[in-house]
Parts: structure tokens; C-alpha cells; sequence
């Protein structure tokens, strides 16, 4: 699976990696204040396909994921999103927790998780290209 951006660098020039990076930013911010199909990721999609991204390339706890969201995304979830998309997540098959480590509790994606990510970001990837091409054409 291919992360987020990664084809970027041949395709698009600076100005369109930082308008994609930009509009994924807004939207996921503006489309976790509204409420999605119950299928899939489900309504809480957007905080939820952030946390299965932390996780799709190994397992990791909670702060460590605030972290790589913030870092990766510019966007900073709280506790209460994050932890309440985990149990979200988990309840629906997407996520496990695995064996604590002192405190920490690390997560994993799993295959129906990584399933559902895939189809998740290739719907977006759809979007973000339409975006870009009716940009250019303006």
C-alpha cells in the first residue's frame, strides 16, 4: 500500500503538494464534524483513517500516534477523539490492542483495517485529482 503523498513528488510540482496537503487538512477537520454511513470507517472516518495511517506501517500507543498524526498531517487530535475512534475502531474489527508495554497500550491495524483504509484514501485520491486538474484548468 502506498502512504498518503507518496506519489506526489513526480506528479505535482511544490504549490500543488502543499494546496493537496492544505484541502485533505480542511476537509478532515470540516468532515469530522459530520456524520457518515455507519459502514466501513464510518462516521467517524476521517479521525479514524488518521489513526489506521499512524498504524499501517507498524503498532504504535496513543501519544505516539497524537504524534505522528500532528507531524505527518498538521492535524492534532485530542484524547477524546483519538481514544474514543480507537475503541471505535477496535469495536468494528479495524484496530487491535495488543499486550500493554509498562503503561502504554500500542494498537495494530488489521487486515479488515487496512482493507478499509485502502478503500477509504482511493476514494479520496479520486477527489484530490479532480481538485487538482480543475485547479490547473482555471
Amino acid at each position: 500500500m502506498r502512504a498518503l503523498g507518496d506519489d506526489c513528488g513526480s506528479t505535482m510540482g511544490l504549490s500543488a503538494k502543499v494546496l493537496t496537503s492544505r484541502m485533505l487538512r480542511v476537509t478532515v477537520l470540516r468532515m469530522t464534524k459530520q456524520k457518515r454511513a455507519t459502514s466501513g470507517l464510518g462516521r467517524f472516518g476521517d479521525p479514524g483513517a488518521l489513526i489506521l495511517l499512524s498504524v499501517s506501517s507498524a503498532p504504535s500507543h496513543g501519544h505516539a500516534m497524537i504524534a505522528d498524526i500532528d507531524t505527518q498531517f498538521g492535524i492534532r487530535l485530542g484524547p477524546g477523539t483519538l481514544y474514543g475512534s480507537i475503541s471505535k475502531l477496535a469495536e468494528r474489527g479495524l484496530l487491535k490492542a495488543l499486550p500493554a508495554d509498562n503503561r502504554r497500550r500500542p494498537y495494530a491495524i488489521t487486515p479488515a483495517g487496512r482493507q478499509a483504509l485502502e478503500e477509504y484514501l482511493e476514494s479520496w485520491s479520486t477527489v484530490v485529482e479532480v481538485g487538482i486538474r480543475r485547479l490547473a484548468t482555471s
